[in-house]
């Protein structure tokens, strides 16, 4: 689906449990053109029937259909465990939104809706997921569990952030990423959403990242940005004030005289980053906010596929 028809879908909804399934049905809907083709058949209540599995709960219906065969997943199986980590610093409530402009124009707010959907998938899926939310604390913990409670309790915690902006709140990442390692005791992949403005040390940062991956855990990594404004340093030839949201510095300048070289540093900031993901076999996604919801979803698929 195009970027313009999903925005166009999603405009219409304001609930976040609603904004979700609208962009995993829209996704799903279109998966005969992905790269997923014939994944679709199986995806949302079955799975594929293994030789010497009880034929029990082969679905024969489906099976007349696509002459193939598939068990029906029931509520307690679960193939998957997901822990999805925000971070709710003050940098990531950054671009401050207009009333008539959709929360997930923000880094917070893209997120948010981009957590839901993959939740909303998860659940389709009958697998289970947890939640970590940290800025200059630990603010939110949940272990992975499949139920519809403990699926809508996350919900309600992702609307709550939404309700509560962080103002001058600082990033304490490599702490947080650390505790939250040491809860993760059964594999399971996990979700980061980041902006990765924190002024730690980068190899601190990439040993909490790697701590993320013991006891064979997959780690993504969604860098959220402002494409507009925070890698094409975007804005108009008026003199501007630039405030740092987490310190509340402040910096008068021209943004057209240190656009070449904010430039040239950000792209330098990026190609690390990735090369050391890369070297850490940490999956690194930049994601542009409101609009990379099926990059989202199509990274974890092949991120699943790839767990095993």
């Amino acid at each position: 689906m195009k970027i313009e028809e999903q925005k166009e879908l999603i405009s219409g909804f304001k609930h976040l449990e609603l904004l979700a399934n609208q962009v995993v049905e829209g996704f799903i809907s279109g998966m005969h053109k992905s790269p997923f083709h014939g994944f679709s058949a199986e995806f949302a209540e079955h799975k594929v029937y293994n030789s010497g599995e009880s034929t029990k709960h082969i679905d024969w219906k489906l099976f007349a259909k696509t002459d193939r065969l598939y068990t029906k997943r029931f509520e307690e199986e679960t193939n998957l465990r997901c822990h999805l980590i925000i971070d709710n610093s003050s940098s990531m409530y950054y671009p401050k939104l207009e009333s008539n402009q959709p929360f997930y124009e923000s880094k917070i707010g893209f997120s948010i809706l981009a957590s839901a959907v993959l939740m909303n998938l998860l659940k389709k899926q009958r697998d289970a997921v947890g939640l970590s939310v940290f800025s200059d604390k630990y603010e939110y913990y949940a272990p992975e569990k499949g139920s519809d409670r403990h699926h809508r309790m996350l919900l309600n915690i992702l609307e709550g952030l939404l309700e509560n902006p962080k103002v001058a709140k600082q990033t304490d990442t490599i702490t947080y990423l650390h505790q939250i390692a040491e809860k993760m005791h059964r594999r399971t992949m996990i979700i980061l959403f980041t902006d990765m403005f924190q002024n730690e040390d980068n190899e601190k940062l990439f040993n909490a990242l790697q701590h993320l991956k013991h006891n064979k855990h997959r780690v993504v990594l969604f860098h959220v940005i402002d494409e507009k404004r925070e890698l094409s340093f975007d804005f108009d030839s008026a003199p501007r004030k630039f405030i740092d949201v987490e310190s509340g510095e402040i910096i008068n300048l021209f943004a057209e005289n240190v656009k070449e070289e904010y430039e040239k540093n950000i792209k330098k900031y990026f190609k690390n980053l990735s090369m050391t993901c890369a070297q850490n076999k940490i999956k690194y996604v930049p994601v542009n906010v409101g609009a990379d919801f099926e990059k989202i979803l199509t990274t974890y698929l092949v991120e699943k596929q790839m767990f095993g």
